[in-house]
């Protein structure tokens, strides 16, 4: 007679209490899903990674005060061997889905996904299998396929002190040029990057990861 496999151990990493325990209600649908564990900060779940070593994280990224989902990620993939991070969260912008990522995760869910697509992907992580909602997806393969700005060495020195909040009599005095010139450079680093503000080019620069 085959005995089944073990459940799929999952710790709830989410700083709000009603939306754990709604995961909690729908996970225990499943008879091969099983929360072992729960925890309301990124310091508590690193914590409880360590000490429970389940199969899958479910990790939301903004988690408050303290450490947030990426760097939750980040210390959990490094600290914990065999132990898969999945994210689960409302944010599907750029920035969000390139650090977690990059910080180790094994795949990035949006919470508007059905609960079949969770099980999946739950299931899916367990076996270090990476699962991106469509959405997800589109956005990496979209960035993928669309190259990424070609900066100056200048503009990339300009946009460098742009992201540190100087405006341009300060960025002029500390690369040694003039304030046309650096409006000049920052004209072009605006049409390169698509955007009409300082703002904006530090969001997109970030994005793109065109800043150290």
């Amino acid at each position: 007679m085959t005995t089944a496999p073990p459940p799929v151990r999952i710790l709830l990493c989410d700083d709000h209490a009603v939306v754990r325990a709604g995961l909690l209600a729908l996970l225990g649908s499943e008879p091969d899903i099983e929360v072992v564990g729960e925890a309301g900060s990124g310091e508590e779940a690193v914590a409880l990674a360590a000490k429970l070593t389940p199969d899958v994280v479910l990790m939301d990224l903004q988690l408050g005060e303290g450490i947030d989902g990426v760097e939750t990620t980040r210390r959990i993939v490094a600290g914990t061997d065999g132990v898969h991070v999945l994210v689960l969260t409302t944010y599907d912008t750029d920035a969000d889905i390139t650090r977690a990522i990059e910080a180790g995760a094994t795949g990035y869910l949006l919470k508007a996904e059905r609960p079949e697509e969770l099980f999946a992907a739950i299931r899916s992580a367990a076996q270090g299998r990476t699962t991106l909602s469509p959405p997800v997806a589109s956005r990496v393969m979209a960035r993928i396929r669309t190259p990424r700005p070609s900066l100056t060495d200048r503009e990339r020195d300009i946009l460098g002190q742009l992201s540190q909040g100087l405006g341009n009599r300060d960025i002029a005095r500390a690369l040694f040029i003039s304030e046309a010139t650096v409006k000049t450079h920052l004209g072009r680093i605006y049409d390169k990057l698509g955007v009409d503000t300082r703002a904006g080019a530090v969001s997109v620069a970030k994005e793109q990861r065109l800043l150290p």
